[in-house]
């Protein structure tokens, strides 16, 4: 029944072209930090960002990362890595032997702090993942305290998922290890002044946890919070800053291989605005470092359609997220367990990338959270392969032309909504929408037309 009026809900707004509001509940329970309103996050996978797989060298590409309008750098776990049970050579990113200590492979904790302070200094700030949920099986804690994990009936500590076999999980019906895990927290941001966490399986953990937490965090200084979650129940409390939008991930990859069409993504928006708070922030991504490893790299998912969906990302409401070397159109699996470095080349979507930050972080209307523009479906004749929509404020107004299907189209717009004068975002050229016009598409080919 329900699916049945979401379905309802978007065949309405696809026909009258009306604005979609989000509901009035939670509101003003989020205090974010200012900066993260128009911020591109940009995952960096150390140990195969170069040759050396260090905190040092990857350093030095800060000032190129910053020229790209990269705003929030979110390190992989840092951590040393467990041996025991260790998976491949190298072992898994998020099997931690110690919560207070840099992976010497990555290299010091002053590295660390160097790069913080470098990235500070070029106006970017810096989250780390944190692996709170489970621990390697010779973390120096499954000695100190077995009983902060998970036991069988038999008494034996236990993997948190039968597939896990090189972690062991953590049990936070345990006091004494809240505290810990909090301490640790406040350890890194006091010590390298991140800006944050990127919190890795975050809905593993109780609620209470991450309540009792992040509010400790907060009396140092404003932090940013990335929930490793897709529920509501995340921003309730107004704690964590972004969730996983998986939903819209899996959608981009339906409607690429033909077993979704577009006005799905109707349906999407209004189940969002119906279960989340308006000011919560969904990070929207085509490929993470899970997805490039196991389920395919974003050109064995969405092919010629990458560039239509990452448009998408930056301009449907949340927050965008790249992922180390979308750049430079990486088309490879990098193996999770073992060293496997970027070959970087040329570049070639650098330009395209350094568009869309910058178009995040100058126009107001995609701004994430409820002070970005009220999302408008634009409704054509043609809903199944194009989604057009608007991101309006009173006198200005973003128009967003996709096609996402295989095929050129010529749609006709319907209402009058979008009529005005634009500017194309990637070209510059100027554009007078009427009402009624007809427009054509190339197959994949999208628009971002600004207001003037």
């Amino acid at each position: 029944m329900k699916k049945l009026l979401f379905v309802v809900l978007a065949l309405v707004v696809a026909m009258t072209g009306c604005k979609m509001k989000k509901p009035a509940g939670n509101a003003g329970t989020k205090q974010h930090v200012e900066w993260s309103r128009r911020a591109t996050i940009y995952e960096v996978n150390i140990r195969q960002y170069t040759q050396e797989g260090t905190l040092k060298a990857f350093e030095k590409e800060l000032p190129r990362l910053q020229k790209m309008g990269v705003d929030i750098l979110w390190l992989m776990p840092v951590n040393p890595l467990g041996k025991k049970n260790r998976k491949g050579t190298l072992g898994s990113y998020y099997s931690v032997s110690d919560y207070l200590s840099v992976n010497p492979e990555y290299g010091t904790k002053q590295d660390l702090i160097d790069l913080v302070k470098k990235a500070h200094e070029l106006d970017m700030r810096v989250i780390i993942d944190w692996v709170a949920n489970h621990t390697s099986w010779d973390n120096v804690l499954i000695t100190q305290h077995p009983d902060w994990y998970k036991k069988d009936p038999a008494g034996n500590i236990i993997s948190p998922v039968r597939d896990w076999t090189d972690v062991a999980g953590l049990d936070y019906s345990k006091p004494e290890l809240r505290k810990y895990m909090t301490d640790a927290l406040i350890y890194w941001i006091k010590e390298t002044d991140i800006d944050g966490y990127r919190c890795d399986v975050a809905g593993m953990l109780p609620i209470s946890f991450w309540h009792d937490a992040i509010p400790e965090l907060k009396k140092i200084k404003p932090v940013f919070m990335l929930a490793e979650d897709e529920g509501p129940k995340m921003h309730d409390t107004g704690y964590f800053d972004a969730t996983y939008s998986w939903q819209l991930y899996h959608l981009m990859n339906d409607i690429y291989k033909g077993k979704m069409t577009a006005d799905k993504l109707d349906s999407l928006y209004a189940d969002e605005a119906k279960r989340f708070p308006p000011d919560a922030f969904r990070m929207r991504f085509t490929t993470n470092h899970d997805e490039n490893s196991w389920n395919g790299t974003e050109y064995e998912r969405l092919g010629d359609g990458a560039k239509a969906f990452a448009v998408l990302t930056f301009t449907f409401p949340g927050i965008p997220l790249i992922y180390t070397g979308q750049e430079s159109a990486l088309n490879k699996r990098l193996r999770f367990f073992d060293k496997d470095t970027i070959n970087w080349g040329s570049y070639p979507l650098e330009s395209f990338y350094t568009h869309l930050t910058q178009l995040k972080k100058k126009n107001k209307l995609i701004a994430a959270g409820d002070v970005g523009g009220d999302f408008v479906k634009v409704a054509s004749s043609n809903d199944k392969a194009v989604f057009a929509f608007l991101r309006k404020k009173p006198h200005r107004q973003m128009f967003v032309l996709l096609n996402l299907s295989p095929a050129a189209q010529e749609v006709k717009l319907i209402g009058s909504e979008f009529t005005g004068h634009y500017r194309e975002a990637f070209t510059g050229h100027p554009k007078d929408w009427r009402e009624g016009e007809k427009v054509k598409l190339g197959p994949w080919e999208y628009f971002v037309y600004e207001t003037e």
